[in-house]
Order: structure tokens, then sequence, then C-alpha cells
């Protein structure tokens, strides 16, 4: 019989595939506080990095996630390549970066940061604007500072980056349902790099090494081999059912997500500090 820990594992990989193909986020956002429930529920991590090692984990199993939702994205030819083509360069750079710093940040800051982050952007997603219908999407030099800045908040928060992503496509005009395809495609790379720089991370503590886990520098290896395998046979799943639904209840459904997993965020920030 399976471990209750590792089911969790499982029902969280379905769960995040299937929301991630559907929204082009990647999982992430339920990932990260699902990943740091869990942890402090089985007590197999220290407290104070149980939050960096959420977010490191989350990275890892998100580019397979991404990749399989991408492929999906592919082959309905939704991905704007020309718009993938000018911002992951600087989505990348900005992710990879995360990595490195973010593991001097305080743990409860850390928390409130990636809560505060996702709080707004749900808001954004839930009101009913419109953006204006001249917007176009900016020149390089603009769209490289806003790539660098998606990136550095996606690697901080655990995330693929598509809840800078698809708002901000979203903004300048571009088809809900291609800013989220465009986004998955983005994720992949994203992700990649961001789990790179986490991987090279070797600050754990001694509880850590006394659990028992495998680690990769702050990737949990356990819950990312269960995670990924159940994704990635959902988020093509998520992709085709995107597809059926109007733009309107996706921004919705993304924006209510948000709003719940930001809630929990700063909830669990307030309890560290």
């Amino acid at each position: 019989m399976l471990d209750p820990l590792i089911i969790s594992y499982l029902c969280l990989g379905l769960i995040s595939g299937l929301l991630g193909g559907m929204l082009g986020i990647g999982g992430g956002v339920i990932i990260v506080p699902a990943l740091i429930f869990l942890f402090e529920s089985s007590g197999q991590h220290a407290s104070q990095q149980i939050t960096l090692i959420a977010v490191a984990t989350s990275m890892s199993c998100i580019v397979f996630t991404s990749a399989s939702a991408a492929y999906a994205q592919y082959r309905a030819d939704k991905v704007l390549w020309p718009i993938f083509k000018r911002m992951a360069p600087s989505f990348v750079l900005g992710s990879f970066c995360a990595g490195l710093l973010t593991p001097w940040v305080d743990a409860s800051a850390l928390r409130a940061i990636i809560g505060l982050f996702l709080l707004l952007v749900g808001v954004v997603m839930l009101a009913d604007w419109k953006p204006q219908p001249g917007r176009k999407l900016p020149g390089l030099p603009a769209s490289t500072g806003i790539g660098f800045f998606g990136g550095m908040t996606a690697g901080t928060a655990g995330i693929a980056g598509g809840n800078v992503i698809v708002p901000t496509l979203i903004y300048f005009n571009v088809p809900t349902h291609n800013a989220t395809a465009t986004s998955s495609a983005m994720g992949v790379p994203i992700a990649l790099f961001g789990a790179l720089s986490y991987a090279l991370g070797f600050q754990q503590t001694g509880d850590n090494a006394a659990s028992g886990t495998w680690m990769i520098g702050y990737i949990d290896l356990e819950p990312w081999l269960w995670i990924t395998i159940a994704a990635i046979l959902t988020a093509p799943v998520g992709v085709r059912i995107a597809h059926r639904l109007p733009s309107k209840v996706l921004k919705q459904a993304f924006g209510g997500l948000l709003l719940l997993v930001a809630a929990r965020m700063v909830y669990g920030a307030y309890q560290l500090s």
C-alpha cells in the first residue's frame, strides 16, 4: 500500500497539472502552498527551510508540467512564437538570478511576498477590466525589463511565470487562449533555469540531512518524482478543457484560484512571524 504522503503528492500532481494546462501557469501556485502544508505536517524539513524547499521543488516539477502543456498547445497551434522569442531570454535570466538570491530571504518575508503578489494578480484578473484597443507589446528594451522582473518574481515564488506572463500579455491585447499557450511554452525554460539555480544551493541544515530525504541543493526529489509523474498526465487534459472554455471564464477561474492561494500564503507568513 502506498504511503499517504506519496498519495498526497500524486493528487497534488494531478490537480496542478490539470490547472496548469488550463491556465498556462505551470501549477506552481498550487504546488508551493500544498508542499508547505505537507512538509509542515510531516516534519521532514527544518521549519525555516520549508518555504525555500517548497519553492525549489515546485520549480523542478514545473519543468515537466509546462513541457507537457506546451506540447499540447504547440499541436493546437496556439503559441505565439515571436512573443516567445522576444521575452523568454529575459524571463529565464530573471528566474535563474532569483534562485541564487531567494535563499537569503527570511522565510516569513518570502511567504508574505509570494502571497501579496498572488493577491494582486488575482484581483486584477477578477476585475472586469479591458485593455485599451490600441495597446501593443512594447519594444525590445521594455519587453526585456518586464521579462527580467517577471522571471525574478517567478523564481522567487516557485512558479513558471504564468501569473506574470498571462496578465501581461492580456494587458497588451493578446487573446487569452494565445496568452495561456505562450505562457506554457515560456514556462519550460523559465522553470528549467530556475530549478537549476536552486539545485546549486547547498545551505541545507542538519535537520534536512537527518530527515532521510533525497536532496539536490534545495530540491526534494521524492515529491518532485510523484508530482511530476501525475502532472504530466493531466496537463494535456487541462489544455483541451481550456480550448473549450470562453476567455472570460478562464480569467475568472485564474483570478479566483490566486485569491485562495494568496490568502493561505499570507496567513502562513503571519504564523511564522
